[in-house]
């Protein structure tokens, strides 16, 4: 099976692009393991029942593209598309799917000026790619417009609290002060026109999300706080 590939870089957009230790963090399989796939289960496991089944998968800033067959493996799309402003990551994303012989199509285009028409996609995949944007309430609208009604939207972000940490300030690279707390995601998301439970939005507190990498719970065995800023969110929304 093959990958179609546009990697023409858009003109005139702004992105911080990612430190070398970025990059190689998301070909690791600590990303892959323990933060994409446990994402997803998160995730799927709120998700509203799709009678019809998602036609069209979309996954907006696929990176190195270790989420496509995660996301054809689950929904088995008859459309896969990949996006991201960085035409050589999605190189490598065309490699990875067609290691997993799953076809996809790859877009290069910013979240903010997504090259996909109205009402065109059922599943919206957007995972740890909201905190790299400059111009989010623009991606958001975005996210809403290529939306069928129905459409769902699975969004997995780190917040505020984590980005300005200061292990991410000396590993890695974002715009940081568009960066925003766990209510004001909800809240961007909602105002956006989407519909979002309260029982489809979850908090994880995982150790890689956390200033100590949770040394102080698995070594010192010391519990976090049960009042704390939480470093992340995941929450499904759906365009009515």
């Amino acid at each position: 099976m093959s990958a179609s590939l546009d990697v023409v870089q858009p003109s005139g957009e702004i992105h911080v692009e990612e430190t070398a230790f970025g990059k190689w963090f998301l070909r690791t399989e600590t990303w892959t393991v323990h933060v994409l796939e446990r994402a997803l289960k998160d995730l799927q496991r709120m998700m509203p029942e799709a009678p019809e089944g998602y036609g069209v998968v979309a996954d907006v800033g696929c990176g190195f593209g270790r989420s496509l067959p995660k996301l054809h493996q689950r929904f088995a799309p008859q459309r896969l598309i990949g996006m991201d402003i960085d035409p050589e990551m999605l190189q490598h994303a065309a490699r990875e799917v067609a290691a997993h012989n799953v076809q996809a199509e790859f877009i290069c285009c910013s979240s903010s000026n997504i090259k996909l028409e109205d009402n065109s996609v059922d599943l919206l995949f957007c995972h740890q790619t909201f905190h790299h944007l400059v111009d989010q309430e623009n991606a958001i609208r975005e996210f809403f417009r290529v939306l069928k009604p129905g459409g769902v939207l699975l969004f997995a972000e780190s917040t505020k609290r984590y980005i300005h940490s200061w292990i991410i300030r000396l590993l890695f690279r974002h715009p940081m002060d568009v960066q925003k707390t766990a209510p004001e995601y909800l809240a961007m998301v909602r105002a956006a026109g989407f519909s979002v439970p309260d029982s489809a939005v979850s908090y994880p507190f995982l150790w890689w999300s956390r200033e100590d990498l949770g040394l102080m719970e698995r070594v010192l065995r010391i519990n976090p706080p049960a009042v704390r800023e939480e470093t992340l969110i995941n929450l499904v929304a759906v365009k009515p």
